[in-house]
């Protein structure tokens, strides 16, 4: 029988737990750190790991399972940064992720009706100017924002999320356009000069050797200075020391982002977070597919493949 470690909050969900404890002896610590889920799966003698990024403030490597009886790392996500994977492969520890599971993931809107979300927040001062009235102020000529008709929205990354993305702005009357360079018909120009039509750019792509830090002083230094950037992929598909960079210096308009680099460490040595106060930067701890339909859905899948 599986001994099966979870590290993830699943009770919410209603009749996850259920399924779950059909798979085999079922353990929990949904918030535990580093050397405490270490010290969980030891005791229990744990050799399956269901798991999900977003509270997952480590990353699963060989400090966590050196002389462990994990066999299985079964995560809740499409994304794998964390997890260290050259380490699994060495040691013949297999990965289950949503990554390939199409027909499941056509049915996860939630981290595009986000990006379009905080791109509403951002055009339109939403967050700042809540902020403005807590303190019973009243001046809208702070907080004058831009409508999404005609706006020149860039959606990088013509997969199933950027492309969703692109049919929200469509509907709202934006001129959307895509850049993708493995999508023929949207890799007509450099992403340079794709960057400096737009007023928005939101990132839909996958973090690999490629597209790690493809948003730089390099790939900006033609933009408009009102730019906006939504990031809702990962936060090292850009260079953050660039974008504090450029806001200081008044060259792009906001940044606003579920994700940021190193999430799975010390999130108080993030340049963002640091620079949030003095800054237009909007932060989200990674909500992108945390709705209860998309959880339910993608937990369901994942503890099926047991």
């Amino acid at each position: 029988m599986r001994r099966i470690g979870v590290i993830t909050p699943i009770k919410h969900l209603k009749g996850v737990q259920e399924l779950i404890e059909k798979k085999g002896l079922v353990f929990y610590n949904e918030n535990g750190s580093k050397s405490e889920i270490r010290n969980f799966i030891i005791e229990n003698k744990i050799d399956t790991i269901l798991c999900n990024p977003n509270k997952q403030n480590f990353v699963i490597d060989n400090e966590l399972l050196n002389d462990t009886q994990i066999k299985l790392i079964n995560t809740c996500s499409s994304g794998l940064s964390h997890i260290d994977l050259d380490y699994c492969l060495k040691n013949n520890i297999k990965i289950y992720s949503l990554k390939s599971d199409f027909e499941l993931l056509n049915d996860l809107p939630s981290t595009s009706e986000l990006a379009f979300g905080l791109m509403l927040n951002s055009i339109k001062h939403i967050s700042r100017s809540q902020n403005h009235t807590i303190n019973y102020n009243w001046d809208y000529t702070q907080f004058i924002g831009r409508q999404v008709k005609d706006l020149k929205i860039g959606v990088i990354g013509y997969g199933r999320l950027g492309k969703l993305m692109y049919k929200y702005c469509n509907a709202f009357d934006a001129q959307v356009k895509a850049y993708d360079p493995y999508v023929k018909g949207y890799n007509n120009v450099s992403l340079e000069s794709f960057i400096s039509d737009c007023d928005v750019i939101s990132l839909h792509v996958h973090l690999n050797d490629e597209t790690k830090q493809m948003i730089n002083k390099n790939s900006l230094k033609n933009c408009r200075p009102d730019l906006t950037i939504i990031n809702t992929s990962r936060g090292g598909v850009v260079n953050e020391e660039d974008i504090v960079s450029f806001l200081e210096k008044g060259k792009l308009f906001c940044y606003a982002t579920d994700v940021i680099t190193d999430e799975n460490l010390n999130i108080k040595n993030s340049i963002l977070i640091k620079n949030m106060g003095k800054l237009n930067i909007i932060i989200t701890p990674h909500v992108g597919g945390m709705t209860i339909e998309g959880q339910m859905k993608a937990y369901t899948w994942a503890i099926n493949k047991l």
